[in-house]
């Protein structure tokens, strides 16, 4: 089978403009004009192609590649090998972030799966929906009354917009997406399979059975979000559920109704936040965290994975654990626990 490339390079630069493209300085050896064809890990980097160590747990590999350049910090600059050359950068994984960004941007943001270039005759698209110059929509899909979208979108295959939503500039919509009772701003990336603006959880709970409360609210998603495929973001129940501007939204995460996620907070897969809570900007939730309802998570938190919140977390501390706890006090719980199960089995007495 012929090797298929599904995002090849769209040029072949020097190192000189590498270099230029993320702020690199080259080492005194390198040569400028070298080409770079390609990149790849440390461990299968050839000829031809760029790679980075960010993370001294590979300095070894650093040692052994053969890449023709790496970016690397200082510290690490003179352990690449003679025959690679070095960008001497702050941060070295950013800078191979705006190195690809680059070379592939079809990779930065999700095109047409059909290569569309306008409205799919396929698609269907309420004669009362606007849509800006520029937009495109792939088959199967479905635009809804009063939807608004503006120019530079995609719309994926069987994605349904609803009535009345408002969805920004030079975003993506991935296929089998539904949005509805949602406004969504400028480069919102969300991928295939989210769902977003649908009822939230909300019951008045009896013992003659329980009463559905109607869900009122909406989604709110500021400008340059990203959220992965599978999400849900239930709508507010009676005021707004929000998405901060910049926030980074992994795979099959839950986010309940009437919830306000910070600007640039990170919500890793798995994660799940209650109804009425609060992320601070730049607060970060591991995979699998829970968070408990009407709880405020603080600006610039970290949350460990698995972990299971249920009180308020202050400003920038770490909390591990269920039932979550500051970390330094989650791993000393850990010890204790781990010197008792020790002396159950004899292992903590010498005599």
């Amino acid at each position: 089978m012929a090797r298929i490339r599904f995002f090849p390079p769209s040029s072949a630069p020097s190192l000189a403009e590498v270099a230029g493209w993320c702020g690199a300085t080259l080492a005194a050896s390198a040569d400028a004009g070298r080409v770079i064809r390609d990149v790849a890990a440390l461990d299968q980097a050839g000829q031809g192609d760029l790679t980075f160590l960010d993370n001294p747990r590979y300095l070894d590999a650093l040692k052994r590649t053969r890449a023709a350049a790496a970016l690397v910090s200082a510290r690490y600059a003179g352990a690449a090998p003679s025959a690679c050359a070095a960008l001497i950068v702050r941060e070295p994984y950013r800078a191979m972030a705006q190195v690809m960004t680059k070379l592939y941007p079809s990779a930065v943001k999700p095109g047409s799966v059909f290569a569309e270039t306008g409205i799919s005759p396929a698609a269907s698209v309420h004669p009362s929906a606007r849509l800006e110059p520029g937009v495109i929509v792939d088959p199967g899909a479905v635009i809804g009354p009063g939807a608004e979208i503006g120019a530079g979108t995609v719309i994926g295959s069987n994605a349904v917009i609803g009535p009345e939503v408002r969805i920004g500039r030079d975003g993506s919509v991935g296929a089998s997406t539904t949005i509805g009772a949602a406004l969504i701003g400028d480069r919102v990336i969300i991928h295939p399979g989210a769902h977003i603006g649908q009822d939230g959880f909300g019951f008045a709970l009896g013992s003659r059975g329980h009463l559905k409360v109607p869900q009122i609210g909406r989604v709110i998603i500021q400008d340059d979000v990203e959220i992965g495929a599978g999400v849900t973001i239930d709508r507010g129940a009676n005021r707004d559920t929000v998405i901060g501007e910049g926030a980074k939204i992994d795979n099959l995460v839950q986010i309940g109704h009437n919830v306000v996620i910070g600007r640039h907070a990170v919500l890793a897969g798995q994660a799940g936040v209650s109804g009425s809570s609060v992320i601070g900007d730049f607060a970060a939730l591991g995979g699998k965290a829970g968070i408990a309802g009407h709880l405020t998570i603080g600006a610039g938190a970290q949350v460990a994975a698995a972990a299971g919140v249920m009180t308020d977390i202050p400003a920038g501390e770490r909390w591990a654990g269920a039932p979550a706890k500051p970390v330094r006090e989650f791993f000393r719980e850990v010890a204790a626990i781990k010197r008792l199960a020790d002396d159950a089995r004899g292992e903590g007495n010498a005599e």
